[in-house]
């Protein structure tokens, strides 16, 4: 049954299911965000330090380790800011469906009022009905 909240539930609803993906694509970024940390966590464990060699070797070893630590800092960044993108998602999606529950209880509403309109308009139809039967029969007894 239409009534005048329909389009906005049609409206709230695809927000809220725009919300989900949205929030979908902020897990799945948090996920990448974490397996690439584990990553450069582990390229970090297998950077070995030479014991013996050159100056060079050494200096290059220590040049690889800073630039690994650098990216894990880099990692844990994106890490945070996707932990924030997630939490912004869940907030935005919990707004979302609120506002949709608050107007489909709305439309509810309105249905329920609509449809007990609807039966006490047929209960006085039905009462006409059986009057105007009842009358014709008492006419038909008079006559006889």
């Amino acid at each position: 049954m239409k009534t005048r909240y329909s389009s906005l539930v049609t409206l709230k609803k695809s927000a809220v299911q725009g919300s989900e993906q949205a929030l979908q694509s902020a897990n799945a970024t948090l996920n990448t965000a974490t397996m690439e940390l584990q990553l450069a966590y582990d390229l970090l464990d297998s950077i070995k330090s030479p014991q013996t060699g050159s100056i060079s070797q050494l200096t290059s070893s220590r040049s690889l380790m800073e630039s690994q630590r650098g990216v894990i800092k880099h990692n844990q960044e994106w890490v945070y800011f996707a932990k924030e993108q997630v939490e912004l998602a869940k907030m935005k999606l919990k707004a979302d469906m609120i506002e949709y529950e608050k107007f489909h209880y709305l439309e509810l509403e309105e249905v329920k009022k609509k449809l007990k309109e609807i039966k006490i308009q047929e209960a006085k139809d039905l009462d006409e009905v059986a009057l105007m039967t009842y009358s014709k029969k008492n006419d038909k007894q008079d006559e006889e």
